[in-house]
């Protein structure tokens, strides 16, 4: 079956390690057995895994990127609950399981991530109206598309993003890849306003510097110039801080230096910068996307720390969220 799989009790506990003395996330995160029950639990956050390579494989990436949502997962719910947090906060929804389409051409890829939309967006609408924050693991950044649809959806308006990532995915609208999610999602009139930060002059083509360059709602600063700045936190607050509009915040871990991705890249933020992005934020946000990620890519290469990676910067997002 394809669609989301909900978790019952029984699949934390088994991602859960117990030890005498100690409190896992894992003992204290909600589950829930359907969805109408998203009003009546109590944690605010909810998060979901979409864990597939399809998007990126459209785009002629390395696959991969599926390989993020487990990992991450466990490493989750083996933080340790304590004052900073407590576990409760957190609802753990489930993930999405989608079957590889037979057609792998970039084309039949391409008509698979157009399905995988429409089975996205109406679970993150319920999310948002039941007055939740989805933090969402991906996957390829394709899912920025449904993530933006459903949000704007629920709230019956436009929304602005700000997303941390060396590449635009403003890519032209020729069927859906991972690199054109936002291109998508201002054509069909779900994303206002549209922020970059942390571009990478060299990893951008022409179409999409001219769409920037020519297009009023999206702004970007590079990393080019950030990397000559030594306080990259104040840039990014005065980036930010003209979006007010349902704000909605994305991580691409491809703009994190090192991190095992389809574009990992020696260039970057490092993990601290990123952090301290985070845990500095001062801004209301719908939703997080944590994308492009992967613990082990289909060209052989693995690094286990990407799961930590992923779980830092969910975690540190709680926490400031809820100290706002």
């Amino acid at each position: 079956m394809e669609g989301l799989k909900l978790y019952a009790p029984s699949d934390i506990q088994a991602l859960t390690n117990r030890r005498e003395g100690e409190t896992k996330l894992g003992e204290k995160v909600q589950t829930i057995s359907d969805l109408g029950a998203l009003k009546e639990c109590k944690a605010p956050f909810v998060v979901l895994g979409i864990p597939e390579d399809i998007g990126v494989r459209a785009n002629y990436g390395i696959g991969g990127t599926s390989s993020a949502w487990q990992a991450a997962l466990k490493a989750l719910l083996n933080v340790q609950s304590n004052s900073f947090l407590n576990g409760a906060e957190i609802l753990i929804l489930g993930h999405f399981q989608f079957k590889e389409p037979k057609d792998s051409s970039p084309d039949g890829l391409s008509r698979k991530v157009e399905e995988i939309d429409e089975f996205v967006y109406p679970v993150i609408s319920q999310i948002i109206e039941a007055g939740k924050v989805p933090v969402v693991i991906g996957g390829g950044h394709n899912n920025a598309y449904p993530i933006i649809k459903g949000v704007s959806l629920a709230i019956g308006s436009k929304i602005d993003v700000v997303n941390i990532d060396a590449h635009g995915d403003l890519r032209e609208t020729k069927g859906r890849h991972s690199g054109n999610g936002f291109s998508y999602a201002i054509k069909d009139g779900f994303l206002k306003n549209y922020g970059i930060f942390g571009l990478h002059e060299n990893y951008n083509n022409s179409h999409v510097l001219t769409l920037i360059k020519e297009c009023d709602e999206i702004n970007c600063i590079y990393f080019d110039e950030l990397i000559k700045s030594k306080d990259r936190t104040v840039l990014l607050h005065s980036f930010v801080h003209p979006f007010d509009y349902h704000l909605g915040l994305e991580i691409d871990l491809d703009s994190i230096e090192n991190v095992l991705s389809s574009a990992s890249s020696p260039s970057g933020f490092t993990l601290n910068d990123m952090r301290r992005l985070v845990l500095n934020s001062k801004k209301k946000f719908y939703y997080l996307h944590l994308c492009e990620g992967a613990v082990e890519l289909a060209d052989g290469r693995k690094d286990p720390l990407t799961a930590k990676t992923i779980v830092y910067l969910l975690t540190d997002f709680i926490k400031a969220q809820l100290n706002l």
